[in-house]
């Protein structure tokens, strides 16, 4: 048996330990290494860090019914004081069921200061437990191991012995083929030897940590790359509200650019020295903004819509993807189509035909999506989307399943057009994109319209609302 022993040993200097005056969860652990300004807000001014957004909450929804899926592993599991909020409760329900030598879903535990509930801890060899952690990601990350390393400091001052520590995360190469079976779609690594590695350092960020929670003032920290690592930072509008509309950090693929400019007193993308090293399109982006007028390229937009044919077919299609695959010949995270809108455009300056597409019920809707697109999809004609490989991508997915539609699917692509080339070259660049080239970005500069306008502003609304109206059926296996 492995047991962590360099981890067990080392215990925090008493001295350091009196400053330790409030719990830091796992996730304000995370918080703080990310930036000890977020992890003083939390604990002193809550009420600036934006709560999670509707696209967030989905992320969180789905790491919980993968994580409940996990628990499928492990029968005879103790769930340890589901929807209790109170620390002090929690943790005497955790020392009681422990007694059980089961394994145990969000036990908590505190160790000075630090307070953890691992997803998983399960018994092995007489008095020993192993600790298992449960990401809906498909690979390990690093701050999927400072995560670990925290709890597992955290369980082992407080006297449990552990012997390995695991990461159990979503294998990418299932195939879901009837119910969904938790021991072949989820798997478990072995992280122990990283864990130990960072076991070192939990001690003193813990002490600085509460050193920090217990300042009267929040600590000043500037802006930098740490505002988006590991994650997006809640507080990133409250700290990025100085920035100017055309801010460095708006040049096209430039965020290492415009740290450096804004380190150096730039504001605004118009002060970037001449001689300063911008790639053709950042200066493309620069002499707009100064100007105040797009950039055009017309030899280059007119090779573009020379290639055209008409009828011009103009194609967006909708999907979503989930953590648990819904359908039989699916993976995890595999996007799948359930709406496509087509609009048709006969001739020069003529009207456009709409035809669109909606998946109803709860099945697979890729046969049904691929025979109703060739329904109204004419055999000669441009056939226009923006980001072609996606339109693509999903076609040749839904081929893969049904190979009937492979010689369609191939005439198909043979025709596509993608909308994006220009924009992502800058033959045309208007100077309120700033720096992007999206369909969100290129729309309002064209025509003064934005999705802000819509019910549904972006795909990922479309996708949510969709799979919730829906109320698919997962299913498992034991």
């Amino acid at each position: 048996m492995l047991i962590l022993e360099p981890f067990f040993v080392v215990r925090p200097k008493p001295e350091l330990l009196k400053r330790i005056v409030v719990h830091i969860s796992k996730s304000k652990f995370l918080n703080g290494l990310q930036c000890s300004k977020l992890l003083w807000h939390a604990y002193n001014a809550k009420h600036l860090i934006s709560e999670p957004d509707d696209s967030q909450q989905a992320i969180f929804d789905q790491g919980h019914e993968v994580g409940e899926l996990a628990k499928r592993l492990f029968p005879g599991g103790i769930e340890v004081g589901q929807g209790i909020l109170d620390i002090e409760t929690v943790l005497k329900l955790s020392q009681k069921a422990i007694l059980q030598r089961k394994p145990m879903f969000e036990a908590a535990f505190a160790y000075e200061g630090g307070y953890a509930r691992v997803d998983i801890l399960n018994p092995v060899d007489e008095d020993a437990w192993d600790i298992i952690e449960v990401k809906s990601s498909t690979s390990v990350k690093d701050v999927h191991v400072q995560d670990l390393a925290f709890q597992s400091f955290v369980y082992a001052g407080a006297g449990l012995k552990i012997r390995r520590c695991f990461l159990m995360h979503i294998d990418s190469d299932y195939v879901r083929q009837g119910d969904l079976d938790p021991h072949k779609l989820l798997k478990q690594v072995d992280v122990t030897a990283k864990v130990v590695a960072l076991s070192q350092q939990i001690e003193p960020h813990l002490s600085e940590m509460s050193r920090i929670i217990r300042l009267k003032t929040s600590p000043e920290v500037d802006i930098g790359k740490h505002c988006d690592s590991p994650y997006e930072c809640p507080m990133h509008d409250h700290c990025w509200k100085h920035l100017l509309p055309d801010n460095p950090l708006t040049l096209y693929r430039g965020k290492e650019k415009g740290f450096e400019l804004l380190a150096d007193g730039i504001q605004s993308i118009i002060n970037i020295p001449e001689n300063y090293p911008l790639n053709p399109k950042q200066m493309i982006q620069r002499e707009a903004a100064r100007s105040g007028q797009p950039h055009i390229s017309e030899r280059a937009i007119w090779q573009f819509l020379r290639q055209l044919e008409y009828p011009l077919y103009y194609l967006d299609f909708e999907t979503f993807g989930a953590a648990l695959p819904l359908f039989n010949n699916t993976s995890p995270y595999e996007q799948i189509p359930f709406q496509f809108s087509l609009h048709v455009q006969a001739k020069p300056g003529g009207k456009t035909k709409q035809y669109s597409y909606l998946a109803k019920g709860r099945t697979d809707p890729r046969r049904k999506f691929i025979e109703a697109l060739r329904k109204v999809m004419g055999e000669s004609g441009s056939i226009i989307t923006y980001n072609a490989p996606f339109e693509k991508g999903m076609l040749d997915a839904i081929a893969k399943v049904y190979p009937e539609h492979q010689p369609w699917v191939k005439q198909i692509k043979d025709r596509v057009v993608d909308l994006l080339l220009p924009f992502r070259a800058f033959r045309y660049y208007h100077p309120s994109q700033r720096g992007k080239c999206s369909l969100k970005s290129v729309l309002p500069a064209l025509t003064g319209k934005s999705y802000s306008e819509l019910d549904i502003k972006e795909g990922g609304t479309a996708s949510r609302e969709f799979q919730l109206s829906h109320h698919f059926h997962r299913g498992f296996k034991n």
